[in-house]
């Protein structure tokens, strides 16, 4: 076996067959296209031109790992644009998977070469025993299929390798900047789309003839209560408003903390993450989501405490601290003045349904019934189904079911709520609700001990957000929605972030070392 998988790797290092292969596949696919075009089967000529690109991609991504997974998120972002425009395809939908295994397959091969480093994470038995819960709960009696069990562990554990990818790609400073900078570019294109969406209406970036499963999400409006102004909430690149909502939290964090720390550590880069977080905060501001706008507003006092309490006292490094939050204000004051000069009624509307929704003072508030009242009547409504304690399998009630039964013809469970601690008790039972909490309870705090080494460094702000965003990803985000965790995205970012976050102390250690090594050069009579 391990000779057959040097063989293999020797392959694919090989620059001999690389030529060959997309000959193999050239033929048939020109002739699809040939016929397509006669035809005028453009929405099949449309697929053809998918399977060349995604040909492409694959040995891309086999010839490199770390290529390959810029190539898989940039997919990964933008998969749903494709979708809106080629109908709902479950073959679009699965590409991300596909190209995940192909970035885990290059990088095992890279490992087995001795290649790059790995480590084992020190929440693994934790999470050992939660998957292995969920296998067993794949076989619960109570699931109409085991397709359900399939999907659930999907969802759960797919992108958990991520981990080890993202602790071996920021193996340098440099890459570490390559890999901020590169996601907050994106990041910001999605949100200047998302802002002229806001703007222009549902018209904008999404298709006329998408699928029934998809169009209902593009067309989602807000009423003010009181004002009676509509607003609309933007999906930009994505199919739903909340997935576009979320994105912009965790990227918001990502250019915060960048922004923190290129003032301790940079000058060049600085202008770039301010524009993008002006950007991003305009994408929160009109997303319509008032989750998305708490969530960010908590996130910077939090994350502002965060950045004074870590940051570099003894160097005498406080002031540039303080200008990291007078800059993210800054930002944020401009991103207002901006869309209440350009657009004012864009954003007065916005903060009418804001504050008529979630003033204290406003008889139409709504912040007390979804903050306590409503996720903790869901919580309860698990516990009137009659197995709630050993569960109905897993996958039963998690997102993307409705594939499942029109797919596969599985019958309907019918169940679920609105509640992820719920949604748990409901899969798993009473236990893989506590497995769940001890699992998460162990990722954060193996999180915030790598966090504890960066304090006092200029790599702090950057690990705080994202212990920030695990912390939020794993506790309150899951305890309203199991389905903000199993959304891909922000799966595959927690488990690729958490990898960069166990990487940053030795970055650290590499960039002050390689700083170190000029001034220890000896300074003698004879040195030049």
């Amino acid at each position: 076996m391990r000779n057959a998988v040097a063989a293999a790797s020797r392959s694919f290092r090989s620059p001999g067959w690389a030529p060959f292969l997309p000959l193999l596949f050239a033929v048939p696919l020109g002739y699809v296209a040939v016929t397509s075009i006669l035809r005028n089967r453009f929405d099949q000529l449309a697929y053809v031109s998918l399977a060349a690109v995604g040909l492409v991609v694959i040995l891309a991504i086999l010839r490199s790992w770390r290529n390959g997974l810029y190539l898989f998120l940039g997919w990964l972002l933008f998969e749903d644009l494709v979708r809106k425009y080629l109908g709902n395809n479950m073959a679009i939908y699965f590409g991300k998977d596909l190209l995940a295994a192909i970035v885990y397959l290059s990088f095992y091969l890279a490992y087995r070469r001795k290649a790059l480093h790995t480590l084992r994470p020190p929440f693994f038995v934790p999470l050992f025993l939660f998957f292995w819960f969920a296998v067993i709960q794949v076989f619960n009696p109570a699931a109409s299929s085991v397709a359900y069990g399939l999907l659930g562990l999907k969802l759960y554990f797919y992108y958990v390798p991520l981990f080890f990818v993202g602790y071996a790609l920021v193996d340098s400073e440099e890459e570490l900047r390559r890999f901020f900078f590169a996601n907050l570019f994106v990041a910001a294109v999605i949100g200047g789309l998302g802002i002229a969406q806001a703007l222009l209406g549902h018209t904008f970036l999404n298709s006329e003839h998408s699928s029934a499963d998809i169009d209902t999400l593009s067309h989602l409006y807000r009423v003010a209560p009181i004002s009676g102004t509509v607003i609309y909430r933007p999906n930009s690149v994505f199919v739903s408003d909340g997935r576009f909502s979320y994105y912009m939290i965790l990227t918001w964090l990502l250019a915060f903390g960048a922004s923190g720390y290129l003032l301790l550590r940079h000058r060049r880069g600085r202008m770039a993450v301010s524009i993008a977080l002006i950007v991003i905060t305009g994408g929160v501001v009109l997303s319509g989501s008032r989750g998305a706008l708490l969530w960010t507003l908590g996130s910077a006092l939090v994350c502002g405490a965060a950045f004074l309490w870590g940051a570099p006292w003894r160097q005498g490094e406080v002031l540039r601290v303080v200008r990291t939050l007078q800059r993210t204000l800054l930002a944020i004051g401009i991103a207002f003045v901006l869309l209440l000069v350009l657009y004012p009624q864009a954003i007065q509307s916005r903060l009418a349904f804001y504050s008529e929704t979630l003033s204290l003072d406003s008889p139409d508030s709504e912040l007390v019934f979804r903050v306590r009242d409503y996720p903790l009547r869901n919580l309860l409504m698990a516990f009137d189904y009659p197995r709630w304690p050993y569960g109905y399998g897993t996958g039963t009630a998690s997102l993307g079911i409705q594939y499942i039964t029109r797919i596969l013809g599985v019958p309907p469970m019918g169940i679920g709520v609105e509640n992820g601690y719920g949604a748990l008790i409901i899969e798993m039972g009473i236990v893989g609700l506590i497995l769940w909490i001890i699992m998460s309870a162990a990722v954060v705090a193996a999180a915030w001990n790598i966090v504890r080494k960066l304090k006092g460094s200029p790599w702090f702000p950057l690990g705080f957000v994202i212990l920030w965003f695990v912390f939020l990803d794993m506790f309150p985000f899951v305890y309203t929605s199991m389905t903000t965790y199993q959304n891909y995205i922000m799966n595959a970012y927690l488990w690729l972030l958490l990898g960069v976050l166990f990487r940053l102390p030795h970055v650290a250690q590499s960039a002050q070392a390689a700083t170190a090594v000029p001034s220890a050069r000896p300074r003698g009579r004879w040195s030049r």
